[in-house]
């Protein structure tokens, strides 16, 4: 279609039967031009017209001059940039719309996968007319400020769609892909944390990144009673938290630290975890000084110690993984206190080990027997001579999880090994008197563990390495009073593997 066909059409040119381009002087403000397409696109009755109507956008932006695309029409310079902006961010505004998802009818329900059935089929070729328009605005050059005005809108709508989600195809992932390609080209960014972020090193506006402007389209749609009504919101707030780092995190702490927390709050599991990622990601990026200040590190360990007492192993391990990074910006680590500190008193890391040796000493579920056994070394490591307050039920877990085969990798026996190694490391002096329990436990752990014929070779050895190292230390803690009960086990009861096994601990205790 030329563009006087498409012009007489909108009512913006009386001619209908010119056959050659028109020059600049005879064409209508382009202002003019995109209010009348923005106003066709939210009036389209049918998706023909709407497909019809993208495709006339598309063909604008690539055939126009871009002279004419570009250029205020008002004399007053600033009034007229301000009017173009406004003109094309409408215009984007009103392509995106074209591919809207759905919405969900209350905060509680999610749609079924049929309700996003035409989706790709109208994204498609929306992302081709923004790529278009951002490839003419890319090739014009000095039309920065414009593409700030409109950067934002087409990342957030690109970022909606190249995701594996059920509103999205493989066609619309890819279309998706190559327009946030083009919109890093246009801008010369090198990535998306460059686009979100910019360049800290120069304050001027052309080099300010758009998480700004990002934050801005997300921020009415992130409240309390708005965000689950559209499954693409938190999943886009997500992205683009997850793409700022230290330090151009810390200026936009007071915006994404709310639906941060918003999502933890969530009872289903996947919204959960997605807000545990984002307020780890959040202690992470952040200064200690600034978590601290307005009590927001104490605020963030209240919503996720909570969270500490639920029955999902995936929520429980990103929650443990965060509050250990969060306690070491609330307090200085137990273990890096002076024996006369003042300070050396039970804390919250002293709250959070008490409650997870609780929950493990009951639990029965293999994932989160995983899970408690794989987060209890570094807490004990962190913990270190202060563990002591903990002994007793350290020594019941150690027992209790040393006992029960848990195949196929052994992790749990593997990491509670680690546990007692750690905690004898460090609370030496009072573990002299819980040696003869523990090496009874080890020592059937060895004999069980050189007949266990479902263990792989290097895995069975693993174990009796680790076992080995457990009594080795031990008979140090009682200044080898185990060295001679060691060789006198009787040869006959148990394997010669169990034997070196033992020979190898007795003849690093003499050396």
């Amino acid at each position: 279609m030329e563009l006087s066909a498409l012009l007489h059409d909108l009512h913006l040119h009386p001619s209908s039967s010119a056959e050659k381009p028109l020059p600049s002087p005879f064409l209508p403000p382009i202002t003019e031009l995109l209010s009348r397409l923005q106003e066709k696109l939210i009036g389209a009755s049918s998706d023909s017209e709407t497909s019809s109507l993208i495709g006339r956008v598309e063909y604008l932006f690539q055939t126009a001059d871009p002279h004419w695309l570009f250029s205020p029409h008002s004399t007053n310079h600033e009034y007229g940039w301000a009017e173009l902006q406004a003109a094309y961010r409408s215009l984007v505004s009103a392509l995106i719309g074209c591919a809207a998802l759905p919405l969900c009818e209350d905060d509680c329900s999610s749609l079924p996968a049929a309700a996003y059935q035409s989706v790709p089929t109208r994204a498609v070729p929306v992302c081709s007319a923004l790529t278009v328009l951002l490839g003419t605005l890319g090739k014009g050059g000095g039309q920065t400020g414009l593409l700030l005005t409109v950067a934002p809108s087409v990342c957030v709508f690109a970022v909606t769609h190249f995701q594996d989600q059920v509103w999205t195809s493989s066609s619309s992932r890819a279309a998706a892909q190559s327009l946030q390609e083009a919109l890093l080209r246009a801008g010369g960014w090198r990535d998306s944390p460059h686009l979100l972020i910019g360049d800290m090193s120069q304050e001027d506006e052309e080099n300010r990144g758009i998480v700004g402007g990002i934050l801005d389209i997300l921020q009415p749609q992130l409240t309390k009673d708005s965000w689950q009504r559209c499954e693409a919101v938190k999943l886009v707030f997500a992205w683009t938290l997850l793409q700022v780092t230290r330090p151009s995190l810390s200026p936009h702490l007071l915006r994404l630290l709310p639906p941060s927390l918003l999502l933890s709050d969530h009872y289903r599991p996947e919204n959960c975890m997605l807000g545990v990622r984002c307020l780890h990601h959040i202690v992470l990026n952040t200064p200690a000084a600034d978590l601290r200040q307005f009590n927001r590190a104490e605020v963030l360990y209240q919503a996720l110690f909570k969270h500490l007492y639920t029955t999902e192993a995936a929520v429980i391990q990103s929650v443990l993984s965060c509050l250990l990074d969060l306690l070491a910006v609330l307090e200085k680590p137990p273990s890096s206190l002076a024996p006369s500190s003042s300070r050396r008193k039970p804390c919250r890391h002293d709250d959070v080990l008490r409650l997870v040796l609780t929950h493990m000493e009951a639990e029965h579920k293999v994932a989160l027997r995983h899970v408690y056994a794989s987060a209890l070394p570094p807490f004990v490591d962190r913990m270190g001579v202060a563990v002591c307050r903990h002994l007793r039920q350290v020594e019941r877990v150690v027992l209790g999880y040393l006992e029960v085969r848990d195949p196929p990798e052994e992790t749990s026996r593997l990491k509670i090994l680690e546990v007692l190694q750690k905690t004898t490391r460090a609370a030496w002096p009072r573990m002299a008197c819980r040696v003869d329990v523990l090496l009874r436990c080890l020592l059937k752990l060895l004999l069980d563990v050189s007949s266990d014929s479902l263990l792989g070779d290097s895995l069975r050895q693993k174990l009796m390495n680790q076992t080995a190292l457990c009594i080795k230390l031990l008979d140090g803690c009682s200044h080898g009073k185990l060295q001679p009960l060691l060789q006198q086990v009787d040869s006959s009861c148990c394997s010669s593997e169990v034997l070196g096994c033992l020979a190898s601990v007795t003849m690093r205790t003499e050396r």
